[in-house]
Formats: structure tokens, C-alpha cells, sequence
């Protein structure tokens, strides 16, 4: 390793991300979500990472952009001659081995030029589905969300963490309508990774490696997230690989 390259710097984490609260205590509320047995989901599935359990699960496709504007996978597969499935990867979409994906040039002019947002839910994915959410839920003002630990612009090592299958999240408290919230602290914020309200009635799951945000929930709630007209959703299943 090079001596002389400097550590990124990091920031004491705030108490307050956004409008989300970070929880320095009681991790109980969490404890579904870390706990072993039957119901523990394998890393690298859809119930890894929007929780096992639930009678439905939906995956929602970050979209590409073409001058900082969405655009949807399927018309990005339609201009290269591919064809969008619910598990298909990104790469395949462009048409590219998976390990050149992102040196594959600046997109195709006029369709895209920019990948899917790789990281926990873009802000406006979020702000799209946070009306279907609160539809399905009777407690959106009091929900939680769990944060990766190891994004890099704070330090968060003076707040406790709980597990999930393959990261260590801190454990923030707040209103459904403030999930978006930590984008006004910082335009380059991460968004929570797990969003749940206290009925549980549903889980939305993200993770840095992924251009997908996973939720599982009633069928009711997948068909509505399936009918907004701002997302591109398919139906997987919990045992499903993510990508």
C-alpha cells in the first residue's frame, strides 16, 4: 500500500441524519431483522435484503439517465436489443461482460449516459414510492430505518449496531414521509438501507453493491407498487438473487 495516500476523512456521525434520529440505545425494534433461525435469509437474496417472511416481494430498478433526466431499463434494453427480466443484470441489459459494465463508455447517445445509481435507494425512487408505502402501513409516523456503517463520509463507531446478512447497521428512528430526509443534510447523503414502519406490515431493503431497491410486503402492496406510474417494478421471490 502506498504511505502517501491519505485516509478519507472522516466527520463524527450526527445524532441527527436528516430528520432521522440515530439510535444510540435500545436496538430492540431491530432485533427481527438480526436474528437466527429458520426465517434467517442467505445473503445475496431478495428476503437478504428486504427480510424474509412476507407474502410478496418486489424489485424496483434504479433507472439510467440521459441528461441528468430517468430513464427506464427497458428502453435502454429495447435501443441495445435486449430484453428486461425480472433478475436480469444490468450488464446484460447493455449488452456487456459484467466486469466491464462500468468502463463500457458513456452509454449510447440519446438513450443513456449515466448507469443506474449503484447504493441504496435513490432519492427519487425514494420519493416515488413513499405513497405506496404509506398505504400499506397503519403506523408511517413511526418507522425505522437502518444505515450501512461503512459509508464513508461519517464515522459512526459511537453508535451500536445490529446485523443483517452481510452488513452492521445503525439504527435510525422518524416519520415514513422523512426517509428522504438525509439528502438535505448532504446532496451526496446515502439514504437508509432498510426502511420498515413499526407494524411491520412491510420492508424495503437496499444495499451499496446493488441498482435495485427490494421490498417485501402484502400482495396488495407489490400490486400497487407494480402500478405506480414512476417506478419500474417487477415480482420476485424471496429466495430470488439480487443484482
Amino acid at each position: 500500500m502506498d504511505d502517501d495516500i491519505p485516509l478519507v476523512r472522516q466527520e463524527p456521525a450526527p445524532q441527527w441524519y436528516g430528520r432521522l434520529r440515530a439510535q444510540s440505545g435500545d436496538l430492540s425494534p431491530a432485533h427481527w431483522l438480526s436474528g437466527q433461525g429458520p426465517e434467517r435469509a442467505a445473503f445475496g437474496t431478495v428476503a437478504g435484503v428486504a427480510a424474509p417472511g412476507f407474502a410478496a416481494y418486489a424489485r424496483i430498478l434504479h433507472p439510467a439517465r440521459l441528461d441528468d433526466r430517468p430513464v427506464r431499463w427497458s428502453t435502454v434494453a429495447a435501443a441495445h436489443g435486449t430484453r428486461v427480466t425480472p433478475g436480469v443484470r444490468w450488464h446484460e441489459v447493455i449488452g456487456v461482460d459484467q466486469d466491464h459494465a462500468d468502463r463500457c463508455g458513456p452509454g449510447l447517445p440519446g438513450v443513456w449516459d449515466e448507469h443506474p445509481h449503484e447504493g441504496p435507494t435513490p432519492p427519487d425512487v425514494a420519493r416515488s414510492l413513499l405513497p405506496v408505502l404509506a398505504r400499506h402501513t397503519r403506523t408511517p409516523e413511526q418507522c425505522w430505518f437502518g444505515l450501512w456503517h461503512g459509508y464513508g463520509r461519517w464515522d459512526w463507531g459511537r453508535f451500536p449496531t445490529f446485523g443483517t446478512p452481510g452488513r452492521d447497521e445503525v439504527l435510525l428512528a422518524g416519520r415514513l414521509a422523512d426517509a428522504v430526509s438525509p439528502a438535505t443534510l448532504d446532496e451526496f447523503a446515502d439514504l437508509p438501507d432498510l426502511w420498515w414502519p413499526q407494524d411491520r406490515a412491510w420492508c424495503l431493503g437496499g444495499d451499496v453493491d446493488l441498482v435495485s431497491t427490494y421490498v417485501g410486503g402484502s400482495p396488495e402492496l407489490i400490486t400497487g407498487l407494480l402500478a405506480a406510474p414512476d417506478l419500474e417494478t417487477h415480482r420476485v421471490t424471496p429466495d430470488s438473487h439480487v443484482g
